[in-house]
């Protein structure tokens, strides 16, 4: 198999690929959504609302944060995982530009 030659691409497009990689399972989208609205969460909490085991999550939240989507911060024994408000916001941006809205192209097939 060859490379995927990631080098070639602009951060943009690279960024916005680690973006749909880590939203590519709907586990990791509702775990995103749960820290959304309760604005932090702690790993044994996104264990009680979502159907997976704890290593499960654990793998998902590892995910989400290699991409940057989330943070977290070790209190004792436990993670405590929120969104990277800062990386969020560049993640919206770049979605949105890659959303953009379509010309109605009769041209088109």
């Amino acid at each position: 198999m060859g490379t995927a030659k990631l080098e070639e691409f602009t951060i943009k497009d690279n960024k916005i690929a680690q973006y749909a990689k880590a939203l590519a399972h709907p586990a990791r989208v509702a775990i995103l959504q749960l820290l959304v609205k309760k604005q932090a969460c702690i790993c044994g909490d996104i264990v009680d609302e979502i159907p997976l085991s704890q290593s499960t999550v654990s793998q998902h939240l590892k995910e989400l944060k290699e991409a940057g989507l989330i943070k977290g911060e070790i209190e004792g024994k436990k993670v405590c995982y929120c969104i990277n408000e800062e990386e969020w916001n560049i993640a919206r941006s770049y979605m949105s530009t890659f959303f953009m809205p379509i010309v109605n192209n009769d041209k088109c097939c």
